[in-house]
C-alpha cells in the first residue's frame, strides 16, 4: 500500500482487480475542500487510459512490476519466445502480450518484459530499431527525399512509408512507437 501523495510517473497501481500505470499525475489544492490527486491511468493490459482523481493522502494498493532485459528468440507457433538475458530461463508470450513489438522484431533483439507475478504484462522495445528493406518499388530518376514517400516492407514482413529514393537492401531506422521512417543507416 502507498499514499497518494507519493505517486510517480510509471508507478503501477492494482484498482478493481486490473493493473494500471500512472501516465500523469497533479497534486490539486484548491482554495477550500481538501486536497486531491487529479490522475491519468493506462491500464497495462488493454492500453486503455482513464481519468481518475484521489482525495489526497489516501491509500492504494500499488503493484510490483518486474521488468527485464530478455532477449527474443524465435517464434513457436503462434508464441514469441523469450530468453531471460541472466538467468537463460525461456518463457513463451502469446501475440496479444506482445503487440505492436512483432511489428519490429529480429530474432536476438533485446527488448525489456515486464512481468507480474510471473505473468508477462507487455513487451518494452527500444524507441528505435534498424531494419532492412526487402521489398520496395524501384525509384525513377528525380526523385528526391523531399518528395513523397512509397511503401516498403522491412524484413520482418511489416510495410513502413519511405522516401521515394530509397531502394530494396536499404537499411533503415524506425520509430517503434509510430512506425515512422527515422533515416538511412550506412554500414
Amino acid at each position: 500500500m502507498a499514499s497518494t501523495n507519493d505517486l510517480k510517473n510509471g508507478t503501477v497501481l492494482n484498482l478493481d482487480g486490473n493493473l494500471w500505470s500512472v501516465v500523469e499525475f497533479q497534486h490539486v489544492k484548491p482554495g477550500k475542500g481538501g486536497a486531491f490527486v487529479r490522475t491519468k491511468l493506462k491500464n497495462v493490459l488493454s492500453g486503455k487510459v482513464v481519468d481518475r482523481t484521489f482525495n489526497a493522502g489516501s491509500k492504494v494498493d500499488t503493484a510490483t512490476v518486474d521488468k527485464r532485459d530478455m532477449q527474443y528468440l524465435y517464434k513457436d507457433g503462434e508464441d514469441f519466445v523469450f530468453m531471460d538475458s541472466s538467468t537463460y530461463d525461456q518463457i513463451h508470450i502469446n501475440p496479444q502480450t506482445v503487440g505492436d513489438a512483432a511489428n519490429y522484431m529480429l530474432e536476438s533483439q533485446e527488448v525489456i518484459v515486464a512481468t507480474h507475478e510471473g505473468t508477462p504484462l507487455y513487451v518494452e522495445m527500444p524507441t528505435s530499431v534498424v531494419l532492412e528493406i526487402t521489398y520496395t518499388e524501384p525509384g525513377l530518376q528525380g526523385d528526391r527525399s523531399t518528395g513523397g514517400t512509397k511503401p516498403a516492407t522491412v524484413e520482418t514482413g511489416y510495410e513502413i512509408q519511405v522516401p521515394l529514393f530509397l531502394e530494396t537492401g536499404t537499411k533503415v531506422k524506425v520509430d517503434t512507437r509510430t512506425g515512422d521512417y527515422l533515416g538511412r543507416v550506412n554500414d
